[in-house]
């Protein structure tokens, strides 16, 4: 090898130690990592910056604004309580995210399974009081299996079949051929997530404000007429889960029901009074059917998507100090209305608008975004805040977003349009409906994410460009001797460590012309090591790189290097012991 080999190496080994050993953020190890190869020459500028526009990492910013629609109509909230529902513990709760994950991963690009589910599951775990930690991977490691069992699950599979028919010249396989070693391996990964998952994936619940001195607000909300919350019970509705908030009573028809139960019916017009923290009191805005019990919200000028939630606390000098909220004419004054109101940790009664206000009082305020602006100043509050970019959802537009998503999906897979430019065209649509705003839309994409994903794809092009990448596999294959059998386990040995270290494609590409070799100097048939290297290049689960699907709950879970070790690499291993067993009975040599 030439120096360019050993830098390479040396710089892809020391971005692996800092990620697992460092707090230092990936994105910036990644591209201290490029931009040291960039700098000494291994890469020119065009090959070191062509992750940034590759089609896989555009697809990914893309889809974020596609997602960015769901979250602001609340259609995210449908996929929560119709696909994923009520799990009773952590272990169901994997078995009914990771199902769906895989059966669609089969035949969409995992990609945007993944994409559409991540911010459904972080609703999900918040109302369910679940870890995050311990379902974002496994969503990964399932939509990843399950695009081993056909021929469109996965690019790699495509690429690898196209090599089958350009070099080997074999018709190819057919979209179902794949099941008979993908089906064994998805129920694998299912299996081992289910049973290990408790002692290998990191237990980090959201943090939320608890204990003395947190501020407690009380809230009022209201089940609208037509709800698809009429008729179902408070626990079915996921209103006794939300983290730091409790249903403190019901008002129904001048009657008020203190200490309600689980399986108490809701019903059309019920005015349920809510006590918790400030998180799962705006969460509670984004439940379809229910809508706060004041009617000022709706006489607010503009739509309520354009709106935003902001905390402000009232002042000694404040003019309504001493006044209820209606006597004092709060909308009309502020042009804000308040949702929640917390008082010192005390439990504060009755209805909002009969509130009488204090100084000291901290209100949760729905207003325009120039509230700020106009009111920061003000001798009237001591502080004036928005709550964390969170606005209320347009849940009118909820089944405008399902319907453009799906429709993105169905083109996509029908091969209509590429990924790609099917995302393309739903995001447009998404803007254009209303379903989210040209401002949301810029904010949407997770930067760090698509930094790191594109760093990936440079550093990659080092290892194979220097010829890092092919030593390194031509050395491993070299140590089969003659027995097809260690040959095939050296094949996915080198595959998993290219994939571990660059990306899919590349490994698949770059072990095919070795195992191919291999196959011709055995004399044996070539077919058991091109579905070998399908799946070693797609069952990528020992890092965050090895994936994109990976690379997109790495930071959202919050997660560490070690923590996709820990759990990846056994988990590689049976996927290994699983697929040389089978692959040669199935396909024989």
């Amino acid at each position: 090898m030439g120096w360019e080999a050993w830098l390479t190496l040396v710089v892809v080994m020391g971005c692996f130690a800092m990620m697992a050993f460092t707090w230092i953020s990936p994105d910036i190890i990644m591209s201290a990592g490029l931009t040291l190869l960039l700098v000494t020459g291994v890469l020119l500028p065009g090959e070191a910056l062509a992750g940034f526009s590759n089609q896989g990492m555009l697809t990914v910013a893309v889809l974020y604004v596609v997602v960015s629609g769901l979250t602001e109509t609340g259609a995210v909230s449908w996929i929560v309580q119709n696909i994923l529902g009520r799990p009773r513990n952590i272990r169901q709760a994997q078995a009914r995210l990771m199902t769906p994950a895989a059966i669609l991963s089969a035949f969409l690009n995992n990609t945007p399974v993944v994409a559409v589910f991540m911010p459904a599951v972080k609703v999900w775990a918040r109302r369910n009081s679940l870890s995050l930690s311990r379902l974002l991977i496994p969503l990964s490691y399932a939509s990843i299996a399950g695009g081993t069992c056909t021929l469109i699950g996965t690019s790699t599979n495509l690429v690898v079949n196209g090599l089958l028919v350009d070099q080997v010249g074999l018709p190819g396989l057919g979209i179902f051929d794949l099941a008979w070693i993908g089906l064994p391996i998805a129920v694998s990964v299912f299996l081992f997530v289910l049973m290990f998952s408790r002692r290998l994936l990191p237990d980090r619940k959201e943090p939320l404000e608890q204990g003395d001195g947190v501020r407690e607000y009380t809230t009022e909300m209201m089940v609208e007429e037509d709800s698809p919350l009429d008729g179902v019970c408070i626990e079915a509705a996921g209103l006794r889960c939300l983290p730091g908030l409790y249903l403190a009573e019901i008002e129904r028809d001048g009657a008020i029901l203190p200490a309600v139960g689980p399986h108490e019916q809701l019903k059309a017009n019920d005015r349920l009074i809510f006590v918790g923290a400030i998180e799962s009191v705006v969460d509670l805005h984004s439940i379809h059917g229910m809508v706060p019990a004041t009617n000022q919200v709706f006489k607010l000028e503009g739509a309520r998507k354009e709106r935003s939630f902001f905390e402000a606390v009232v002042s000694n000098t404040c003019p309504l100090v001493g006044k209820s909220v209606r006597e004092g004419r709060f909308r009309t004054r502020y042009n804000a209305v308040i949702i929640a109101l917390a008082r010192n940790g005390e439990r504060v009664h009755g209805k909002i608008g009969d509130m009488i206000l204090r100084a000291g009082d901290t209100l949760l305020l729905e207003a325009r975004p120039n509230f700020i602006a106009q009111q920061g100043r003000s001798r009237d509050f001591l502080l004036v805040s928005e709550v964390g970019g969170f606005h209320p959802p347009n849940h009118k537009g909820a089944p405008v977003a399902l319907a453009i998503t799906i429709g993105m999906v169905a083109v996509a897979a029908t091969g209509l349009l590429s990924m790609l430019e099917a995302a393309l065209v739903a995001a447009g649509l998404m803007i254009v409906s209303g379903c989210t705003s040209g401002q949301v839309a810029r904010q949407a994409p997770d930067w760090q994410v698509l930094v790191v994903i594109a760093t990936s794809f440079g550093v990659g092009a080092a290892l194979q460009k220097s010829g890092a990448a092919g030593v390194l596999a031509d050395g491993i294959i070299g140590l089969a001797g003659g027995s097809p059998w260690a040959a095939l386990v050296l094949v996915f040995i080198a595959t998993s460590l290219l994939t571990a270290i660059a990306t899919n494609n590349v490994a698949a590409v770059l072990a095919f012309p070795i195992a191919l070799s291999a196959a011709h100097h055995m004399n044996v048939d070539v077919m058991p090591f091109a579905i070998t290297i399908m799946v070693a290049a797609s069952a990528s689960f020992a890092t965050p790189m090895g994936y994109q699907t990976n690379l997109m709950v790495y930071n959202a879970g919050g997660y560490r290097f070690m923590d996709f070790v820990r759990i990846g690499l056994p988990l590689t291993l049976l996927v290994g012991f699983v697929t040389v067993g089978l692959v040669p009975l199935i396909w024989g040599f």
